[in-house]
C-alpha cells in the first residue's frame, strides 16, 4: 500500500517538447489535487515546442513552470510511476534511479510532426483527449488501497483507452 499521499508521476519523451509536456500539463489541470506531477527526457531538446505552449494557452491550461529538461534533474522527486509517451523513449535504458518507480508506456502520436495549420491542431486535440481521460480516470482512484502490482495495472489500462 501507498502512503496517504499524492501520487507521483514522472512522464518521459526523448525531447521533452510536446507530448511528455502535455502529459505534465494536463495532469496538473485535470488532477493536480491527486497526482504531483514532472516531465522530462532523456535528450531534452531544451526548449519547449511553441505548438505545445499555444495549445495549452488556447485551451486554457497554466503552462507555468513548464520546461524542457533531463530526466537526471528529477532523481531527488523519487516517482511513483515512470510513464513513457514515444516509443523511442520507451525502449531506452532507465537511469538505475528509477529502478523502484513502476514503468508504464502510453505510445502517444507526436503533434509537432504534424505540419502546422488545422493537422496539427486536431493531433494536440486527440493527444489531449486521449491524456485528459486517462488521466481523469486515475484520478478517481484511493491511491492509499493499491500495492505495486495493482497500480501498474491501472497504468496498463488506461494506456490502451484511445
Amino acid at each position: 500500500m501507498l502512503p496517504n499521499r499524492m501520487l507521483k508521476l514522472l512522464f518521459i519523451c526523448t525531447h521533452n517538447r510536446c507530448r511528455s509536456i502535455l502529459a505534465e500539463a494536463i495532469s496538473r489541470h485535470v488532477a493536480g489535487d491527486v497526482f504531483d506531477v514532472r516531465s522530462a527526457g532523456s535528450q531534452p531538446a531544451g526548449i519547449v515546442f511553441d505548438g505545445t505552449l499555444n495549445f495549452l494557452h488556447e485551451q486554457g491550461i497554466s503552462t507555468a513552470g513548464l520546461r524542457s529538461e533531463s530526466w537526471d534533474v528529477h532523481e531527488a522527486f523519487k516517482p511513483d510511476v515512470v510513464i513513457t509517451v514515444c516509443d523511442s523513449a520507451a525502449g531506452e535504458a532507465c537511469p538505475l534511479w528509477m529502478g523502484n518507480a513502476i514503468r508504464v508506456h502510453w505510445g502517444l502520436s507526436d503533434p509537432s510532426k504534424m505540419s502546422d495549420g488545422k493537422a496539427q491542431q486536431q493531433a494536440f486535440a486527440k493527444v489531449a483527449d486521449v491524456l485528459t481521460q486517462r488521466i481523469k480516470n486515475l484520478a478517481t482512484e484511493d491511491w492509499t488501497s493499491h500495492n505495486k502490482e495493482s497500480i501498474q495495472q491501472l497504468f496498463n489500462q488506461q494506456g490502451a483507452v484511445r
